[in-house]
């Protein structure tokens, strides 16, 4: 059953993140006994710009807001408003997160129960998939005569409980509202409502600590479900148990898709070097192996640096190893399998007599003079073939477009030899790319997600060829 004392509330706000976003308008309803009170609504002038998306979206401008009143006039009012009462809201932890915030700026605390009807809907209606306001104003006929506007919003919350009382037995009602009621897990340094802000589509998110340093970054095709399962205490592991007592502050960035996330992630983890990022951060020493035949010895296998390098100016390279032991194990697996010579391929250092894969009847004997170099090194050149990076598909530039339905946020990721020329969200800017071709810049990571990438059918379908 619900609570004597209900406050429905909702707020509109500068963007998504309750640390650095503001509130422009806030709508509540008081609603005691079952019998509502109190009505009341004003917008709020946040001191900041409304972003653009952010005023088409709401309908609240900055003309609006102009000569609202600043949160602290409106603060007693609010306070009173809400005192004593179930903080009830959709997707609750982000308006109370608001709220809470907004206290804290002018120097006051706040605390108050919350009820979420987003939960509330789950719990009660388990059938269905989609739980969002709008999804709930389609399945229970509810009236709103503003969305994305806070009374109007704050109505179809409030028909909402009335149905939902109405239809379910007091019982089943209590122990939803209870399972509603309960609060997320979520690292204690991390101000409300953060994670609620975090959209459900794909992106990239910062870990802070104390510090400007991130200590961790990560991408997921839904930015809001996988940080909530870091925090998640039944999913949790050491790592990401240590991980959430350090985090203080989340930062995301959304994507048009999941190639913009990985591709985003990999980046700046390279820029940024977060501490708990073990993949994906060291590139420089990225090299591959070519074969030089005027070594008459060994090793016939040189280095060749890669990262940064045009893949047009390699010629023939075999292979892409972050360090030596990486290209060591590569060829100790080649060279038992077809009878290499180690000291030939540089696996080990030359030496007098046979080598020990030779005693071993592993290596065919070039060390001793069992084998001749040219007979030595022409089965080399094919088993190398089995290392090379794999041929770029088109005779030069694509571009690979993503468009997330959800969002209607779309990007176009130009790439060319597997290197990525640059990300762009139109064909205005694509054209702009285009006329600034940027240098190729092979990079192993972006070569690695675009060569998986570009496997599925699905994708090669997004690209087209430049010319």
């Amino acid at each position: 059953m619900f609570a004597p004392k209900l406050a429905f509330i909702d707020v509109e706000t500068t963007g998504a993140n309750p640390v650095v976003d503001r509130v422009t308008e806030i709508a509540i309803l008081r609603v005691e006994d079952g019998r509502l009170v109190e009505r009341w609504s004003s917008l709020v002038n946040p001191g900041m710009p409304i972003p653009p998306t952010i005023q088409s979206f709401t309908g609240i401008t900055d003309a609006m807001v102009a000569g609202a009143p600043a949160f602290a006039e409106l603060a007693d009012g609010v306070r009173a408003l809400l005192a004593d009462c179930v903080f009830v809201a959709h997707n609750a932890r982000f308006d109370y997160g608001f709220i809470k915030n907004e206290f804290s700026r002018i120097g006051e605390g706040f605390d108050a129960p919350v009820l979420c009807t987003v939960k509330l809907s789950r719990a009660l209606y388990p059938q269905h998939h989609r739980h969002g306001l709008d999804a709930l104003i389609a399945r229970h006929g509810l009236t709103c005569s503003a969305r994305h506007r806070a009374m109007g919003d704050t109505e179809a919350l409030l028909q909402f409980a009335g149905i939902v009382a109405d239809e379910f037995p007091p019982e089943i009602l209590g122990m939803a509202v209870a399972k509603a009621m309960k609060a997320p897990s979520r690292p204690v340094g991390l101000p409300e409502g953060v994670l609620e802000g975090l959209p459900e589509c794909p992106g990239v998110y910062l870990f802070f600590g104390e510090n400007e340093l991130p200590i961790y970054i990560g991408k997921s095709v839904s930015l809001r479900s996988r940080v909530m399962s870091h925090f998640s205490a039944d999913h949790r592991s050491s790592k990401e148990a240590k991980l959430a007592q350090q985090v203080r502050r989340v930062e995301w960035l959304p994507t048009a898709g999941e190639l913009g996330a990985l591709l985003l992630e990999a980046r700046l983890v390279k820029e940024r070097k977060p501490t708990e990022n073990r993949q994906l951060r060291e590139t420089d020493a990225v090299f591959g192996l070519r074969f030089d035949p005027a070594r008459k010895r060994g090793p016939v296998l040189v280095r060749e640096p890669l990262n940064g390098a045009d893949p047009a100016d390699w010629g023939a390279v075999y292979g892409a190893f972050r360090n030596k032991k990486e290209a060591d194990n590569a060829l100790r697996e080649l060279a038992t399998l077809y009878k290499l010579c180690p000291r030939r391929i540089g696996t080990e250092p030359w030496g007098d007599g046979a080598c020990m894969a030779h005693q071993m009847k592993r290596c065919a004997g070039i060390c001793c003079g069992k084998e001749s170099p040219q007979a030595h090194d022409e089965r080399l050149l094919k088993v190398l073939e089995s290392l090379r990076l794999r041929r770029w598909p088109w005779s030069g530039p694509v571009a690979i477009r993503e468009h997330h339905a959800d969002t209607g946020r779309s990007a176009v990721h130009v790439v060319d030899r597997w290197c990525l020329l640059g990300s762009v969200c139109d064909e205005t800017e694509l054209a702009a790319l285009r006329e600034a071709m940027p240098a190729r810049r092979f990079d192993l990571d972006t070569y690695r997600i675009l060569q998986r990438w570009l496997d599925t059918p699905a994708a090669r379908g997004a690209v087209t060829p430049l010319g």
